[in-house]
């Protein structure tokens, strides 16, 4: 087993670790550690939301979730000799989760995913399902299935939805300034355009006093991936994957968290993955001046492994740019042709007896494919999802005789 460079008491916050990690980005978070050119480490990582969610039938956690808190990360990590300009070369070995059985902890034999309340984060369809409502999936090895969405089984693809070096002191202002520049635009907006800065719930490693609160005057919420990576949600950085990270800061200061056991395209409900805690092996290297060899200006490059779930046989549901409630075309609007399948798709699994919440959970967890199908025919993009049927214990094709209904419950919902 490779070395553990950083380690994770699964039984405490994350605050009270022996070296804690932190849930800003900001360039003077001191490294928790430093490792050399060519190392192999184990980075143990905490669940992204340090434990508020639990594995009972209602979604009251969901509900009440403190978001200042997210994400919980483990790092920084300098790599000895990187300077700006530089790549570092990250290779996944393996990843996991927290290797027990059974357990309290999302990670050990279970994880959950979850919609968010309208008002405390929303989601991708928040428009349509604006009230919390939680799904708890149990591992079998590398399955998942789940009491609360039932007749399906499926091979997640765990990865680590955020990985990303420190951003500059200048890129962290210009960040600030152009996010705040956003939320001008519709300050009052349900959810928000964007999160500026939040001095409450701030975890920058072993800082404290002034300059804790320097971090937290300062410091960039984690939410949306930018041009250090970050929380990119990619689910097929995986096994095997290498992804080349920019370097803006002496050593880098690489920092992960966030583990998914699955995740379809998008992770379409915010909280759309099966979230959990868990243990990440990589083999970090160094390309000098790697940025302009390779014409790297903004954000990481990355080559997918080979690991991912056999399925071969997918139901595809379309969608275009057009606001359908109003009847109103939009041009080429990739993000509203992609709502559009999602919602088709929901619509469809609601005929076989899932409720629009199971459904809406279904497809931000299950290994499903989102497609960039047509950008260039004005003025309608097209967006593509599709969704295997081998993960249904029943006929979810399309056939004569029509769907066959049944009752399938409900996901945990709040008081």
């Amino acid at each position: 087993m490779p070395e553990v460079v950083f380690r994770v008491d699964q039984s405490k916050s994350m605050r009270d670790q022996d070296v804690p990690g932190h849930n800003r980005w900001h360039p003077d978070i001191p490294a928790a550690v430093t490792v050399r050119p060519g190392s192999e480490v184990r980075i143990e990582s905490r669940e992204w939301m340090d434990g508020q969610v639990v594995n009972d039938d209602s979604a009251n956690d969901i509900r009440d979730l403190d978001l200042n808190v997210n994400h919980m990360l483990s790092g920084p990590i300098a790599v000895e000799g990187a300077e700006p300009g530089d790549l570092i070369v990250v290779d996944i070995l393996d990843i996991g989760p927290v290797p027990q059985e059974t357990g309290a902890v999302a990670g050990q034999g279970w994880g959950y995913t979850g919609i968010f309340a309208r008002g405390n984060g929303g989601g991708f369809l928040t428009d349509w399902y604006p009230d919390p409502c939680k799904a708890i999936w149990d591992f079998h090895g590398q399955m998942a299935t789940s009491r609360h969405i039932p007749g399906v089984r499926f091979t997640g693809i765990t990865h680590p939805g955020l990985f990303g070096s420190a951003p500059s002191a200048d890129m962290l202002a210009r960040w600030n300034r152009r996010e705040q520049a956003l939320i001008d635009t519709d300050p009052d907006k349900v959810p928000p355009l964007a999160l500026p800065p939040e001095p409450t719930e701030v975890l920058a490693g072993t800082l404290t006093g002034s300059d804790l609160e320097r971090v937290g005057r300062e410091g960039a919420r984690t939410v949306p991936p930018r041009e250090n990576g970050g929380n990119q949600d990619i689910k097929n950085f995986s096994r095997g994957s290498r992804v080349f990270m920019p370097v803006y800061v002496p050593g880098g200061l690489l920092s992960t968290g966030d583990l998914h056991f699955s995740q379809g395209d998008g992770e379409i409900t915010f909280c759309g993955a099966i979230e959990m805690g868990g243990f990440l092996d990589v083999h970090l290297d160094l390309i000098k001046g790697g940025m302009e060899k390779y014409g790297v200006t903004t954000n990481p490059i990355f080559m997918p492994g080979n690991v991912e779930p056999r399925y071969d046989e997918f139901i595809s549901f379309i969608g275009i740019s057009v606001d359908h409630q109003t009847d109103t075309n939009h041009h080429l609007d990739a993000t509203l042709a992609y709502r559009n399948a999602v919602l088709n798709g929901i619509e469809y699994l609601k005929k076989f007896g899932y409720t629009g919440e199971q459904a809406y959970l279904l497809l931000g967890t299950a290994p499903i494919e989102g497609r960039l199908s047509g950008v260039v025919d004005i003025p309608n993009a097209c967006c593509s999802l599709y969704l295997p049927t081998a993960i249904f214990d029943f006929d979810v094709r399309p056939t004569a005789d029509g769907p066959v209904r049944a009752d399938r419950g409900q996901c945990a919902t709040a008081d």
